[in-house]
């Protein structure tokens, strides 16, 4: 396949107005670009010593991202990763237990990243008497630390600062498969309904906390608060079509009832895997947005979400290997599946996370490609 020309000056003009109306824009000249690269990719791309999923220290990432943007001018014609200033130490929130924990889970850094451990262990006698707790439990007093009061008005007295809001969930099949496992979710779901609708409708109640709780620290009433709700669920795509309408469908209802009441609220799901047969189920739900796994490409999603804009489907590890060719290939797939019927939508991004090893030089390849391929 031969390289492909790309006209910057052009393709940041016509990328202005390709998210208008959420991607849907009949006034888009072409598809919209969904990659911006991410701080992961700056230790590859720079020649440097770094844990892309790990810790780096703030003046340091400050200047790794300086760096990056510098050269990301040159090739792509637009600086990409944030340079705010760091903030300092003391205006920074203290930590909030996070859900995993709600539900008796612990979060461990195994040295490259965190991972959410089971204590539950497929016991079906230890997640009744958890739920028990969770049913007696003061969440509030039970995620917020004890100085949180004391902190939330110093920050604000001294920098106004508040709390942010909780928007998204690493869940919910995710959640419960770390905090009970994977396979012993779904015998649960056949051995014992019962509890696992339990389960279920306590994640929905604890997430639907986690929002009110939060929305009141930040200073919003019901009346006031943003909308808007997004999950990252890659496990969903380990239960069939039956038992996700069981578990996983009513969470994602309940919160986007709560959240998303409106039809331009935004209602999100993030699974970077082999998840098509959840479609139909997914579908009505309304979504305003998704990622899914690179096999999910944009015409099986187009059979079920006419409306939804898609966040994909280049295979991340497509982008990380920088192969130029598979690249436009996969690229140009999703810009023609896009254009059947001029339905549009399309937001040109990886099929989940943007892992260090992806280049600037790949993200050129991909503007080429919309550029030659993705015009309306």
């Amino acid at each position: 396949m031969a390289h492909l020309d790309l006209d910057i000056e052009q393709f940041w003009k016509d990328e202005a107005t390709a998210h208008e109306e959420n991607c849907f824009s009949k006034n888009a000249k072409q598809v919209a670009l969904g990659i911006y690269m991410s701080n992961e990719c700056v230790f590859s791309e720079l020649g440097e010593e770094g844990q892309q999923w790990g810790y780096t220290e703030p003046y340091r990432r400050l200047e790794l991202n300086k760096r990056y943007n510098e050269k990301a001018l040159r090739i792509v014609g637009r600086k990409l990763l944030r340079e705010d200033p760091v903030p300092p130490a003391d205006s920074i929130f203290p930590a909030f237990r996070q859900i995993g924990e709600v539900f008796g889970g612990k979060y461990v850094f195994d040295g490259q990243t965190t991972w959410l451990m089971s204590t539950l262990d497929g016991d079906e006698d230890a997640l009744e008497k958890k739920l028990d707790e969770i049913d007696r439990m003061d969440l509030r007093s039970f995620i917020l630390p004890p100085n949180w009061e004391s902190e939330k008005k110093r920050i604000y007295e001294t920098y106004g600062l508040k709390p942010r809001t909780y928007g998204s969930v690493r869940g919910p099949v995710t959640l419960a498969c770390s905090v009970f496992g994977t396979e012993d979710l779904i015998y649960l779901m056949y051995d014992s309904p019962e509890l696992a609708k339990r389960f279920s409708d306590t994640i929905a109640r604890v997430i639907i906390g986690y929002v009110d709780i939060m929305r009141e620290e930040a200073g919003f009433t019901a009346e006031n608060a943003p909308h808007g709700f997004s999950f990252n669920d890659d496990n969903c795509c380990l239960l069939n079509p039956e038992l996700y309408e069981q578990f996983g469908y009513p969470i994602l209802k309940k919160v986007f009832d709560h959240c998303s009441p409106n039809p331009d609220d935004t209602r999100y799901q993030h699974s970077d895997s082999a998840m098509e047969h959840l479609l139909p189920v997914l579908a009505r739900l309304n979504l305003t947005g998704c990622n899914f796994g690179p096999t999910v490409t944009v015409d099986k999603i187009r059979k079920y979400m006419k409306t939804t804009r898609i966040d994909g489907c280049l295979a991340p590890f497509t982008f990380m290997r920088n192969d130029e060719e598979q690249i436009i290939a996969e690229v140009r797939r999703d810009c023609e599946q896009a254009k059947v019927d001029d339905i549009r939508g399309l937001n040109l991004s990886t099929a989940g996370s943007i892992n260090d090893g992806s280049l600037l030089t790949s993200m050129r390849t991909v503007m080429a490609a919309i550029q030659n391929y993705g015009r309306y």
